[in-house]
């Protein structure tokens, strides 16, 4: 198994970060189907499902900042516990309250995830210990199996979102409490992660680090970053949570069926990402995130003005093929274009803007939506992320890369 989880040059220890993000990815994979749902079942409009799905995101992007102004003073194991207790914290609050004040602070201080991606305080202390755990392709393959394991993971998590419904026509319960009793399983795996983190090896913070963990690397970073914000913005228009809410609105789908189509989704992301490093090693990493991604924002583009159910969903599985491609070879891109020193850094200021222009744009859909233009979010993230690809492309194509 932990051959499977780690590939050949990575050291040992890598796996528990694997498995980690794979048991996050599967809550995340069935609280993205469910959570509009939910909020629905309590009274809220679209308008609010939008609202507190950026106020998950925002307060993602500000505690991501504080672990990339703070974090490479502390030692990264304490934090991923501090995390996973924050997970649990977030899950039980979403399961005994129903206001919409108290949700809305939880789900910013809270580490509830409703995109597709990792876009929790999680992600930067995570992608720092695993760049540092393998090198050159093996660190490609690294985090393509890292991926991997969090969109199959994902993947079965969306097809748990039929349990709920199942509770309620098998057990007699209600649906609202069918509901909140998958946040309580939320809040299980939180303590799940707190046993599992605790096996990472203990890693002293270095007292005498600077101020600013960026040096040499600082201009590519900060080019990425601004790259990748554009990028998260226009994702956070077709978030999961807001694409279940359109299927149901547009075609009438019901959360079982939603569910089943995150799952196949899910699998097919999970397939691209497996191909991503096999991919990469023959046209580049800059070249295997543009020139995947293109297509797949096409595909995302028509499926926003299909006619029909089952050619929207083709559409929409042809574009879960390539989408997620760029995503282990984006993060070994950034790990490899700044020096060892500078990863931890460099994980954590590409992935504050990125969470903040992704906190953006859920109430804005959620907005668009509620004025019954529910093609616009779609149209306006594949225009956004083509703009994105050609952009990084002309901007990243002659940078060198270490160990590529």
């Amino acid at each position: 198994m932990i051959h499977f989880l780690t590939p050949r040059g990575a050291d040992p220890f890598a796996s528990t970060l694997v498995a980690g993000r794979a048991l996050r990815a599967f809550v995340d994979g069935y609280v993205a189907v469910l959570l509009p749902a939910y909020l629905l079942a309590l009274g809220f409009d679209v308008w609010t499902v939008g609202v507190l799905s950026t106020a998950t995101l925002l307060g993602s992007a500000l505690m991501t900042l504080a672990v990339g102004t703070w974090g490479h003073r502390l030692a990264q194991r304490r934090l991923l516990l501090a995390a996973a207790l924050l997970m649990t914290a977030t899950g039980l609050g979403f399961a005994g309250l129903s206001q919409f004040w108290p949700l809305l602070a939880v789900a910013f201080v809270g580490t509830l995830n409703p995109s597709s991606g990792d876009v929790s305080v999680f992600l930067p202390l995570e992608h720092a210990q695993l760049a540092g755990a393998a090198h050159g392709d093996a660190r490609t393959q690294l985090f393509a199996r890292y991926s991997l394991l969090a969109s199959l993971a994902a993947a079965c998590g969306a097809l748990a979102a039929a349990v709920p419904a199942w509770l309620s026509a098998r057990a007699g319960i209600e649906m609202v409490t069918a509901l909140r009793l998958m946040f309580a399983g939320y809040a299980a795996v939180g303590i799940v992660l707190l046993a599992l983190y605790r096996r990472l090896p203990e890693q002293h913070a270095d007292a005498s680090a600077p101020k600013s963990a960026l040096g040499p690397s600082r201009g590519i970073v900060f080019k990425l970053a601004l790259l990748f914000s554009v990028d998260s913005f226009a994702g956070g228009l077709v978030l999961n949570s807001l694409m279940s809410l359109w299927l149901m609105h547009r075609f009438d789908l019901s959360l079982a069926a939603a569910g089943a189509f995150f799952f196949w989704t899910g699998l097919l992301a999970a397939a691209s990402m497996l191909a991503a490093p096999w991919v990469a090693r023959r046209i580049g990493l800059l070249n295997t995130m543009v020139f995947t991604h293109i297509p797949a924002n096409l595909a995302l583009i028509g499926a926003a003005f299909a006619p029909t159910l089952p050619l929207a969903l083709g559409l929409l599985f042809f574009r879960a093929a390539l989408s997620q491609m760029d995503v282990p070879t984006r993060t070994a891109y950034v790990m490899s274009a700044v020096t060892p020193a500078e990863r931890a850094a460099a994980a954590s200021v590409t992935a504050v803007p990125r969470s903040l222009a992704s906190a953006l744009s859920p109430s804005l859909t959620g907005w668009l939506f509620a004025a019954g233009w529910f093609a616009a979010p779609l149209l306006a993230c594949g225009l956004l992320k083509i703009g994105y690809d050609l952009t990084l492309w002309v901007a990243c194509r002659r940078h060198k890369l270490d160990g590529h």
